[in-house]
């Protein structure tokens, strides 16, 4: 069991990191020249990051409380918190909140990701 839940899937700590370490390029992609203003104004471009952000937090809470141990700087659990918000709480979501998470926290997020995938079998 993953996380000490049941029913949820099994899948490896190295995939589920992977699907961070994806999602994270592709909104680095998707947001690369794109400033704050231009984002605001983007409908399809915001559900776009906010959905990547989903993956992101939907992925972190599978990972292993090992996994989490053993970066003690990334929040995972404010991490995961964020993906509940956005999914329940769709309609009220603050994109600034969603831009500037973007743009300053998955940087530090995808060096650690990329530290535990060199670090991770399987």
């Amino acid at each position: 069991m993953c996380c000490g839940r049941p029913g949820y899937s099994i899948r490896s700590e190295r995939l589920y990191l992977a699907d961070i370490d994806e999602a994270i390029s592709a909104v680095e992609r998707w947001l690369d020249g794109c400033d704050e203003s231009s984002f605001q104004k983007n409908e399809m471009l915001q559900s776009a990051v906010l959905q990547k952000l989903s993956v992101i937090g939907e992925a972190a809470a599978r990972l292993s409380a090992e996994t989490w141990a053993r970066t003690p700087q990334v929040p995972w659990k404010e991490i995961v918190g964020f993906r509940n918000v956005a999914v329940h709480a769709y309609f009220s979501v603050d994109w600034r909140v969603v831009y500037v998470t973007a743009m300053d926290d998955l940087p530090g997020l995808q060096e650690a990701v990329g530290l535990l995938l060199e670090n991770t079998d399987g």
